[in-house]
This record gives C-alpha cells, sequence and structure tokens, in this order.
C-alpha cells in the first residue's frame, strides 16, 4: 500500500494565516505560578500566540480578527501523551485480562509477527489520531515498527509527534536487527527534522529486550545528538528481579552504567522504583512518563509518583496503547492518577490537580525538550489550544474549573483543539479535508484489519493462550 505523502515536509509553523481571536470563560495556562485567568483572551497570529489580554482591549485592538467566542469553556495548553504506542489501537482488546509478561508472549508478539506491515502502521495509527485529537491531545510521544508511517499518519491528522527510533534485540518486519533498526531510524529523522511538527526520540524497547552492546550505542547516539531515550522502565517486579538475576543490577542502575540515565531519559512506568532508584533518577533530572490505566489493567502496581514528585523527579502522562488501556483519553488518565496518587501516598493532597494539569502539558513537553515551544499559554509560544466545555450539567456546579478538568471531565467536553493555530477539531469533528478523507479510506479498511487479527489470533498455538 502506498501511503500518502506530505507534499512539503519543511513548511513552517509560522506562515501567514488569519489572526485568530478565541474568548474563553476561563484559562489555565499551565505556566507555574500563574491563576488561572478571566475574561482574558488569546490572539493567534501565523501559528503563535501573540497576545493574551482583556477581552474588551483584544477586541477593540483587532477588530479584523476572526472571533471564536467560548463563554462556557476553559481554554487549556494542548496535551502532551507521553507515552503511545499508536498503531497498536488495530490490537485493542486481543490481550485482556493477562499479565504484561504473558500478554507480550502469548498475544502480541505472534500477532505482529502475523500482522506489521508499514499499512498495518499506517492505519493503526490513523484510528489512533483520530481517537486522541477528538480527546483534546496535540502532541503524542509514539513508539512502534515503521516509526515513517506513524509520522505520516499524524502529519496528516494535524497532530505533533515525537517519533521513537525504536531498536530491540530481535528480528521483525521493519528490521533485522538492532543495526538494522538503528540505520533505519536514523534515515528516517534525516528526511524528517526539518517538520516543524516532528522530532523524535531514540526509543530502545526495554533493558529486558536490548542488549550491554547495544545500550551502550545508544548512550553514545544520544549524547551526540542530544536526543531523548523513551523506555519501558521498572514496569513489573518480574522484570527488576530478571535484571537483578541476570546482571546484578536494576534496570536503572544497568542502563545508568551506558550513559543512559540523564536529563533526556524518559523512563516509562517507573512502577517498581525504590527510594535509590528515584533518587537517582531526580539526581539525573531524568523524566517519568506515568501511564496507571496500563498498569492496573495489566497488574504490574502502583507507580509512587507522589515520592517521585517530591523527591523532584518531572511526571508526565501517557496512554500506553490501546491494546494495554483500551482507550486514549488523557483527561481520564489524569482522574484516575490524582486518585491512585493519593491511595498509594495515603494522603488526600498528593498529586493535586494543580500537579496533574502540569503533568498532561508542561511537564510531558518538559520530557521531550519541547518546553519552549509547547505546553504552557504564553506569549511566543506555539498555539496549540484545546477548549473544554463545562456547559452541559455533568459539569455543574463549577466552583474550580481546574478541579473539574481532573476530576469531572474526560475527552468528551473537549470541543475544539487547535495545533499550531490551525482547527483541527471544532465542536468536536476533525475538520481537515485531507484527513476526514483519510479517516473514510480507514472506516472501509476497518473490516478487513479486524478479520486479519481474529484469523491471525484463531491461528496461534492454543497451548499458549489463555
Amino acid at each position: 500500500m502506498e501511503l500518502p505523502k506530505e507534499t512539503d515536509r519543511t513548511r513552517s509553523d509560522t506562515e501567514t494565516k488569519p489572526a485568530t481571536l478565541l474568548l474563553p470563560r476561563w484559562i489555565a495556562t499551565a505556566v507555574p505560578g500563574q491563576s488561572l485567568l478571566t475574561s482574558q483572551g488569546v490572539l493567534i497570529v501565523d501559528g503563535l500566540i501573540r497576545e493574551i489580554a482583556a477581552q474588551a482591549q483584544l477586541l477593540a485592538s483587532y477588530p479584523d480578527a476572526e472571533q471564536i467566542e467560548l463563554a462556557d469553556h476553559l481554554l487549556i495548553p494542548g496535551l502532551v501523551n507521553l507515552h503511545c504506542h499508536a498503531a497498536m489501537s488495530l490490537l485493542r482488546g486481543v490481550g485482556d485480562d493477562l499479565p504484561l509478561e504473558q500478554w507480550l508472549a502469548s498475544r502480541i508478539w505472534p500477532l505482529e509477527r502475523e500482522l506489521l506491515s508499514e499499512s498495518f502502521v499506517y492505519d493503526g495509527s490513523l484510528l489512533a489520531a483520530s481517537e486522541m485529537l477528538r480527546a483534546g491531545i496535540t502532541t503524542v510521544n509514539d513508539m512502534y515498527f515503521f516509526p515513517e508511517a506513524g509520522i505520516e499518519a499524524m502529519r496528516v491528522a494535524g497532530m505533533r509527534v515525537s517519533a521513537g527510533l525504536i531498536v530491540i534485540d530481535f528480528p521483525s518486519a521493519y528490521a533485522h536487527h538492532a543495526e538494522d533498526y538503528l540505520r533505519k531510524g536514523m534515515a528516517i529523522r534525516d528526511r524528517w527534522r526539518q517538520d516543524p511538527r516532528v522530532s523524535f526520540c531514540l526509543a530502545p524497547h526495554a533493558p529486558y529486550t536490548v542488549s550491554d552492546a547495544v545500550l551502550e550505542q545508544l548512550g553514545v547516539l544520544s549524547a551526540e545528538l542530544s536526543l531523548p531515550v523513551h523506555m519501558h522502565l521498572h514496569e513489573t517486579a518480574f522484570e527488576v528481579e530478571a535484571s537483578l538475576r541476570l546482571h546484578g543490577l536494576r534496570p536503572l542502575q544497568r542502563i545508568a552504567k551506558f550513559g543512559l540515565l540523564g536529563p533526556d531519559l524518559i523512563a516509562v512506568h517507573a512502577v517498581h522504583f525504590n527510594e535509590a532508584d528515584m533518587a537517582m533518577m531526580a539526581a539525573a533530572a531524568a523524566h517519568v512518563a506515568h501511564c496507571p490505566h496500563s498498569n492496573l489493567k495489566l497488574a504490574s502496581g502502583f507507580a509512587p509518583i507522589d515520592a517521585l514528585l517530591k523527591a523532584g523527579v518531572n511526571v508526565g502522562l501517557g496512554t500506553d496503547g490501546a491494546a494495554s488501556n483500551n482507550r486514549l483519553d488523557l483527561l481520564a488518565e489524569a482522574a484516575s492518577a490524582a486518585r491512585l496518587a493519593k491511595a498509594v501516598a495515603g494522603d488526600a493532597s498528593a498529586f493535586s490537580a494543580l500537579e496533574v494539569f502540569h503533568a498532561l502539558t508542561l511537564g510531558g513537553a518538559t520530557a521531550l525538550g519541547l518546553q519552549d515551544r509547547i505546553g504552557s499559554i504564553e506569549q511566543g509560544k506555539q498555539a496549540d489550544l484545546v477548549a473544554v466545555d463545562y456547559s452541559t450539567l455533568d459539569a455543574y456546579p463549577c466552583m474550580d474549573p481546574l478541579s473539574h478538568l481532573i476530576y469531572v471531565c474526560g475527552r468528551e467536553q473537549v470541543s475544539d483543539v487547535w495545533v499550531a493555530g490551525e482547527p483541527v477539531v471544532r465542536m468536536r469533528q476533525p475538520v481537515s479535508l485531507a484527513f476526514n478523507q483519510q479517516i473514510d479510506r480507514l472506516r472501509s479498511r476497518l473490516p478487513l484489519w479486524q478479520n486479519q487479527v481474529v484469523s491471525a489470533l484463531n491461528g496461534l498455538d492454543r497451548s499458549k493462550l489463555v
């Protein structure tokens, strides 16, 4: 299958566009220390936030700007999904009620051997993009095979993507061995590095699927290219125990040997961190991608988020993939994350609404090294914005809009989404003609994909299934 291609990968997100004036009831900027803004507006010019000021002042100063009334809305920065396997949306529901190791060995890896292709990744990523955009997610940190197909899908959707250049020590339909994964990943980076909505991470799958030699090579590459390292780490107790048995080191200690513990590390899950691990993370200014629903569903455990924050570790939120979640709703993750942290810490003040909001936005952007461009509503930053509708009865009464965002709202409240000032969702529907055409094409293919998944499931070795 030939995938749609961007006609201009170097197009600027600041090319001349009509000025737009957003007029919400409230603005939560995610700027540290800044209170909720009321009766303020945001002026967008050429894809950037030009001005934030009183609505009356902006209306008088810019009478020709397009005006968008958001009378019952909270305006927030675009959400940053710090960990996802977007293409695995086509595997939604195939491995329910299994622990991680069994989920991987008896379902996911065998299915990937049968199904993995460029078109699988493109269509699965397109399906995920449709779900994420309507949930207010404007940036996704993705990790999967055939990353260029994932990039193509996200760019058709209008999203930002941090593409994981995956490395794993076994062959797949995408690459034959670690060197092949790296070579292909670097070539993809060279082709896309000028696109303003595409960035990259090195993405070794996990310490238990990558050898010492490859980890050492990745440590050198990360330092040379200033690339973040996106990696599953301390997800299960079994992973930690196996590392101690095989290497005499905990996984975090092992990757630290090879220069991978630093401010570029995004440790995904971090469920089984002890105090020493957290101290190492804090000293290295490393980051955690917290995926509570995946951890709950796979019975992996409870990440010590309150302790991580108190140690000074930056935390962002991720959905993980739809094969282990099974829903790409970052606001739902936020609600669960806040509640779980309180129970784990035995402290009702743990992971407050404000802290969770930071994790959803600027925390994720900071982990990706994009905090100067996205993650907060500030003059000069990219206009990646989300309007959350508080007009429905289930949002009444609203004593605190930020508390409501975390404890009440889900993706059904997201009404409008902008990326670089461009509307990508209006009144809860994607607006891009190119994206909608691809979604129409996808709808016709989804029954075919489901049949292929079912057929592959039926062909698996029944002795390995539960």
